[in-house]
């Protein structure tokens, strides 16, 4: 097995995960308001999602590329409305409350995993970019090879959890000195531009209707 592929795999995993986006914002609004664990649990989440991609580009299972793409319309919807409703309910809910809810709720990080995962999994394309990305620097031969595949996949995976780990523990580092004032803006505005993406991820179906 060539180590290459690994390297390769991890520079494609941190390079994507890296692209600012709506789920760079919900991590970062999860960090600052319930901290690094469930920041970083959230990021998990992506990551798992990135290798799952991942795992479809380097294995080459085209038939579940084309299911994907092809029901992009019902994903979307979903993925988008989610969105939404995950950008209102950060406006709309203040830090106080959710310091509430921190001691009443301590099971959430399975929540926080599965939503985020889900959510990644909603944008089908992204298995295009894997698959274009994987071709342009040589890692679609990994196919070829089940250990090459394996390797690139946990490339991908480790390099996304890599990222969230490295944003999850510099937003950590700015927590303590952001005051309840501050926090209820960077909740609102991180809300606004979550519900963005999702008004934006609903609009884009209408070109697809087409």
């Amino acid at each position: 097995m060539d180590l290459s592929f690994f390297i390769r795999g991890l520079l494609i995993g941190l390079s994507i995960a890296a692209t600012v986006g709506p789920m760079s914002f919900l991590c970062i609004q999860r960090t600052l308001n319930r901290g690094q664990l469930y920041g970083l649990v959230s990021g998990l989440g992506i990551a798992t999602a990135d290798g799952v991609y991942g795992s479809i580009a380097a294995f080459g299972l085209t038939l579940l590329t084309h299911f994907l793409v092809s029901e992009q319309i019902w994903i979307r919807l979903i993925g988008g409305s989610f969105l939404v409703y995950l950008g209102v309910r950060t406006v709309l809910t203040k830090p106080a409350e959710r310091a509430a809810v921190l001691k009443t709720k301590t099971n959430g990080y399975l929540g926080a995993h599965a939503s985020t995962f889900l959510l990644t999994l909603t944008n089908p394309l992204t298995i295009l970019s894997f698959t274009a990305i994987f071709a342009g620097i040589g890692v679609g031969s990994a196919s070829k090879s089940i250990f090459s595949a394996t390797a690139v996949v946990i490339g991908v995976f480790t390099g996304s959890t890599l990222w969230w780990i490295i944003l999850t523990s510099g937003i950590n580092l700015l927590r303590k000195k952001i005051t309840l004032q501050w926090l209820l803006w960077i909740n609102r505005i991180s809300g606004c531009i979550i519900t963005l993406f999702g008004l934006l991820a609903l609009l884009t179906l209408l070109n697809i209707a087409r």
